[in-house]
């Protein structure tokens, strides 16, 4: 290894010592060069913001959603869903505690919608826009977070469907959005998701939005939150824990139970899953979203599998933090096996033309059969 990248992996990763004027020690973070952010600080801290008050409290708004394809035009489709947001919004904020975060599931706004890649597009929205703007307002009028899954497009991302979490302030104006970072693999024998993730555009992605968004935080009066839809990924919530996540928000259609309370333990957060609600079938369970504490323990749970519902909890936040470090991962015990690991898909599988998206969930799997590294 040449000294220049010695010195550059010291920088990003080291704290060193300083002494304050007063004779005290304290530990100060490196500063990493410019192309290499810090992401983990050595001394387990991580930045936040001050708290505006000790306790918080967390409402998970569990709704049944109607998909847009069901609908004579798109527009009356997204109305008819946004006043049902609205609507369970409004009881929320009126009944029980005051909610400083509302969280809603993956699709609250489109539904799930079948068919192909061009099929799909329609039944996006653009964050921001119309929505979210309608949206801010019960933000602002509740004043609290908004917290909601949606399909999206972006300009700069033409063909593409994105699976984004947008975050509303208090202000009603979107503070934040969040990619998923990357889609479950294998979960069905004949298709792929198709949606685009950080993984699947990673080095085009991180170029236009730096490597901080990856795995982003964001540092609220509330708490240090997170948000994602992603499920049975270790790795991603640890990296999220990584860069100081208090509270890991994510959002579901359907999920395992044990995979969030699990989550939560290991990584020392608190973790909440909003899901969607429809009928039981033989196949799948919606509903029974949860909130969860750190212990992994289920601070509360919806009863019903089709039915809107809210759940809230009440969070000591300010003791939460006190004296709290990242989590102490066995990283370099494992890191011998860890970089010898290749991973089966590689990164940036759909940073492609256009034409070459592929249109629907088999033609998806096609094209990762065909990049699996395992099939070579």
């Amino acid at each position: 290894m040449k000294l220049s990248d010695i010195m550059v992996a010291l920088a990003a990763s080291a704290a060193v010592v300083a002494c304050t004027a007063s004779g005290q020690v304290t530990a100060q973070i490196a500063e990493a060069p410019l192309d290499r952010p810090v992401l983990v600080r050595a001394d387990g801290s991580y930045p936040t913001k001050a708290l505006a008050k000790d306790k918080i409290v967390l409402k998970v708004l569990q709704t049944t959603v109607d998909s847009l394809s069901d609908f004579p035009t798109i527009e009356a489709g997204l109305d008819h869903n946004l006043t049902h947001m609205e609507e369970i919004a409004r009881k929320a904020c009126t009944t029980g505690q005051k909610p400083d975060f509302l969280l809603y599931h993956e699709f609250p706004l489109t539904g799930y919608s079948g068919g192909s890649r061009t099929e799909k597009l329609k039944y996006t929205v653009k964050i921001p826009g119309p929505e979210t703007e309608r949206l801010g307002k019960i933000a602002k009028e509740c004043d609290t977070y908004l917290i909601f899954g949606t399909y999206a497009t972006d300009d700069d991302w033409p063909g593409h469907i994105l699976s984004l979490n947008a975050v509303i302030g208090r202000d009603g104006k979107l503070e934040k959005t969040f990619w998923k970072s990357r889609n479950i693999k294998r979960i069905y024998p004949d298709r792929e998701i198709t949606t685009t993730t950080i993984e699947a555009v990673r080095d085009k992605y991180r170029a236009m939005y730096g490597p901080e968004e990856e795995f982003p935080v964001l540092q609220t009066e509330y708490g240090n939150i997170a948000v994602s839809t992603v499920q049975m990924d270790p790795f991603i919530f640890a990296a999220f824990a990584m860069r100081g996540t208090e509270i890991m928000i994510r959002t579901a259609t359907l999920f395992a139970e044990d995979d969030v309370t699990s989550m939560a333990r290991i990584n020392n957060f608190y973790s909440t899953m909003t899901n969607i609600a429809f009928p039981a079938t033989a196949n799948y369970r919606a509903g029974e979203s949860i909130i969860v504490g750190p212990n992994g323990k289920i601070l509360a749970k919806d009863p019903t599998v089709d039915q809107d519902g809210i759940i809230e909890a009440e969070i000591p936040i300010a003791k939460f933090r006190e004296g709290r470090k990242i989590p102490s991962y066995a990283l370099d015990m494992v890191k011998p096996v860890f970089e010898q690991y290749v991973q089966e898909f590689p990164l940036n599988h759909l940073d492609i033309p256009r034409e070459e998206l592929p249109e629907t969930g088999p033609k998806m799997k096609e094209l990762m059969e065909g990049v699996s590294r395992y099939n070579r």
